[in-house]
């Protein structure tokens, strides 16, 4: 297996060398050893980066991310949590396509006043509807 030294992690993956340090610190990835003060990695730490890299897109933070690779260090998914984040990540979908509609609303509306709008009236109340229910469920 070819080894990749950190210059080249750093090229390919879009990283910094204090991002790849952090994560070998936190046990995310592995060097595999050093040449002077470089480190060294496996070329499957590319595919472990792209991984992460995912996951935080997702909105897993690294400490859930972390506790996706199994001790081997492959990845070992929880199937369950996927499809949690999943469920959020639509729901925060449609809740941006919401906005989305107001705003191209707002924008477009040919009222004098928007406050004179009914389309905007009605949006507005549901906005605030949204927020309250919102905070009921955080207490």
């Amino acid at each position: 297996m070819k080894i990749l030294d950190i210059g080249e992690v750093v090229q390919q993956s879009g990283l910094s060398p204090a991002t790849l340090r952090y994560y070998e610190e936190i046990g995310l990835i592995a060097s595999v050893g050093r040449n002077g003060l470089r480190r060294q990695f496996n070329t499957d730490v590319l595919l472990k980066l792209s991984l992460i890299a995912l996951g935080k897109s997702a909105g897993f933070s690294l400490v859930e991310i972390s506790g996706m690779f199994g001790k081997d260090g492959l990845p070992d998914l929880p199937r369950v949590n996927l499809h949690a984040k999943a469920d959020e990540l639509e729901r925060q979908i449609r809740n941006l396509v919401v906005l989305k509609n107001a705003l191209r609303h707002v924008a477009d509306c040919p009222a004098p006043s928007h406050l004179e709008c009914p389309t905007f009236r009605r949006l507005l109340l549901k906005a605030s509807h949204r927020k309250k229910s919102k905070t009921k469920i955080r207490k």
